[in-house]
């Protein structure tokens, strides 16, 4: 039994990203080396300790999150996500530790996730290209400067926050309206299948004997010539419990094969959150509900000249049309995952030009 367990937490260990775990723990065990480091040459001041020691839990319950068969609320992308709050955190606290010849050395990462979170107009991010610039002049950092610096990274780590939480709640909500229209879909087969008569899938391109067409066309049955007299007989000794299920299938497919298209156009994601996958999984009920609701506009004469349709081949093309035409309103979504993709650590504006050099004296030839 108990390894039965140990092989079922292992597998849970491995859902998710793989790789992002990793780095989550990598970067855990490098700052903790350097807290580590901090603590023994430091061994004498009550601040650095205290903050070191904030620090280090901030790591362990960093590493606590990524361990999550530990933490069952903490699922596939959702642990990564707190690893990295808790990460960003503890990384926080090492640059309080750090002095300012120690700040001058990690400038470059500073400045990066600065400059990566923070409009071009916000204060704090001028102000860190500004000393970033001083940096070559004075080869220093104030007190001043170093606690603008902290300002401006926490405000950077918490937009970071902000930008994987919005990444987070648009994969949600995509997947809570995946699962309603995938539950509608099949509860509108299971009902198609009980009471197959009640709306049935089929067209009456002829009616009487001697007519050039079908008297009943359906997605997968067909009376050539009429047996009763009455056309709602005919259509129900037409329709079959498996023509709404038909239909939905192959709109299914088709929207598959639209969302496979569709998928050039997504940028990936660094987030532990697959934002691709979801919007595939979109398309799909859609496509299966769309091909059934586009045959019930036809057959009711939405669409005038296409309400006689003379043979099943022609039903089933037509499902194929409009399961690939839930592109049409699935674009939308599509459209809105790009732009929440592009506000994920994406630089807001290139960094502050220098000021230019005042100009030397014009040398006039002679």
């Amino acid at each position: 039994m108990t390894g039965f367990v140990a092989r079922y937490r292992s597998k849970q260990a491995e859902r998710g990203p793989w790789e992002l775990r990793e780095g989550v723990r990598s970067r855990a065990r490098e700052l903790r080396a350097l807290l580590l480091d901090r603590i023994s040459t430091h061994a004498e001041d009550d601040r650095v300790q205290n903050l070191a020691r904030e620090a280090l839990e901030e790591l362990e319950k960093a590493e606590g999150a990524i361990n999550h068969h530990e933490h069952a609320r903490y699922k596939n992308a959702s642990h990564l996500a707190v690893g990295q709050i808790h990460l960003d955190t503890a990384h926080n606290l090492l640059l309080r530790l750090s002095g300012p010849g120690e700040m001058v050395s990690m400038m470059p990462g500073v400045l990066a996730v600065v400059q990566a979170y923070l409009p071009s107009a916000d204060p704090r991010r001028i102000g860190v290209e500004r000393i970033d610039r001083s940096i070559a002049q004075k080869g220093t950092l104030t007190e001043e400067d170093m606690e603008l610096i902290l300002d401006a990274v926490g405000v950077a780590r918490q937009a970071s926050i902000r930008d994987t939480l919005r990444v987070r709640s648009f994969v949600n909500i995509v997947a809570w309206v995946t699962g309603f229209l995938a539950v509608g879909a099949v509860l509108l087969a299971v009902l198609a299948g009980v009471s197959d008569d009640t709306l049935p899938l089929c067209f009456t391109p002829g009616s009487g004997v001697g007519s050039s067409g079908y008297a009943v066309v359906c997605p997968v049955k067909s009376e050539p010539q009429p047996r009763f007299s009455r056309l709602d007989q005919n259509v129900a000794a037409a329709t079959t419990p498996v023509d709404y299920t038909l239909v939905e299938i192959v709109g299914l497919v088709s929207a598959g094969i639209a969302a496979a298209t569709a998928l050039r156009r997504i940028r990936g994601t660094a987030t532990p959150y697959n934002v691709p996958v979801v919007l595939a999984l979109l398309k799909l009920p859609t496509g299966a509900l769309t091909a059934v609701l586009g045959l019930l506009l036809m057959r009711g004469g939405f669409v005038p000249g296409l309400a006689a349709l003379d043979s099943s081949a022609q039903i089933i093309a037509w499902a194929i049309v409009f399961g690939y035409a839930q592109q049409l309103f699935t674009r939308l979504v599509d459209s809105q995952a790009q732009s929440v993709l592009n506000a994920v650590g994406a630089p807001n504006a290139a960094a502050a030009a220098p000021p230019p050099a005042s100009p030397g004296p014009k040398v006039v030839a002679h």
